[in-house]
């Protein structure tokens, strides 16, 4: 018969990551799946983490090697294979890879989310060198600078007025003639005296050599075009969970995020969830480590109750 794992843990973000170190801690019998080669998620796209407590300037890349070590150096490290499918069969979870099978009492999600790219030229080129998906986390470096933010929702309204603080001027590329952010976002935004709004306007390219130096935009209604230069394009049009795996296995909300609190628990008995794919108010990395401990708890606790569940049925 095939071995059955205490716990399967699915990716290799920071909520993986820690979860892993919590598991290997805890003695528990574990199987990590990670499909990518580097782990630390969406950090390794980062230049420069500067709100990491203890670590301010590290290399993203740096920040998520320095993580998986810690696992590594506890004995843990994780399988490199895509998960194509799970199946909940109750007391046993089973988890498909292109190669393997693989059966687990519980199983951690940490799959992450990604951020919606625009998918123009020079996006990708000078990320980490001026184009970040993340306000919070990059915009102490635009300080006194001039930037753009590209979006209508709320993210992006948001992410404007925290800009606005300390940037010496924001622009907010739109592609419609309104935003779809909240009244109360949009008048906080309007009343910013350093924030110009580019209305019905879309990004063609980020130009720039080994920094970001303009952004290309053009006018949806006349065509035209022009470069605007600024020094950072901040990209809020949203993010995508990576949940496809368990939709119909557990519950998600009208987002894709799967429904799980702090401690991790998802509608499905056995299965939870940790980091950037639950729902939750703030996404960071520090809300993801924390999610990897708590989802660590949970288990432990699901796992001593269902054996003593499995005791007392036998006695």
């Amino acid at each position: 018969m095939a071995e059955i794992y205490d716990l399967a843990i699915l990716g290799a973000g920071p909520a993986g990551i820690c979860a892993a170190v919590y598991a290997a801690r805890g003695r528990l019998d574990t199987l990590w799946l990670e499909k990518k080669f580097v782990q630390g998620g969406q950090i390794v796209n980062t230049y420069e983490v500067d709100n990491y407590p203890g670590m301010p300037g590290i290399n993203g890349m740096e920040l998520g090697e320095a993580m998986a070590a810690h696992a590594e150096k506890l004995g843990l490290a994780p399988v490199r294979e895509t998960v194509v499918s799970l199946r909940d069969e109750g007391k046993v979870k089973v988890i498909s890879t292109e190669n393997n099978e693989y059966r687990a009492k519980t199983v951690i999600l940490a799959m992450g989310a990604e951020h919606r790219t625009l998918g123009i030229p020079g996006e990708k080129e000078l990320g980490g060198m001026g184009v970040s998906y993340c306000a919070t986390c990059d915009g102490a470096f635009f300080q006194d600078c001039t930037v753009a933010v590209v979006g209508g929702g709320n993210v992006a309204a948001e992410d404007a007025i925290l800009l606005a603080r300390s940037c010496k001027k924001v622009y907010v590329i739109h592609r419609r003639d309104q935003l779809r952010a909240e009244k109360i976002l949009q008048e906080r935004l309007f009343a910013c005296e350093n924030v110009e709004i580019i209305w019905d306007t879309v990004p063609v390219s980020v130009e720039g050599k080994d920094q970001v130096e303009s952004l290309r935009i053009r006018q949806v209604k006349t065509g035209e075009e022009r470069s605007l230069p600024l020094d950072g394009v901040f990209i809020a049009v949203g993010i995508t969970p990576n949940s496809e795996l368990v939709r119909g296995v557990t519950e998600l909300d009208e987002g894709g995020y799967i429904k799980a609190g702090e401690d991790g628990d998802t509608s499905t008995p056995g299965f939870f969830a940790a980091g950037d794919i639950r729902t939750k108010k703030l996404r960071q990395i520090v809300t993801a480590v924390s999610d990897g401990a708590n989802a660590v708890a949970s288990v432990q606790r699901y796992l001593m109750e269902t054996e003593a569940q499995n005791s007392s049925g036998q006695s």
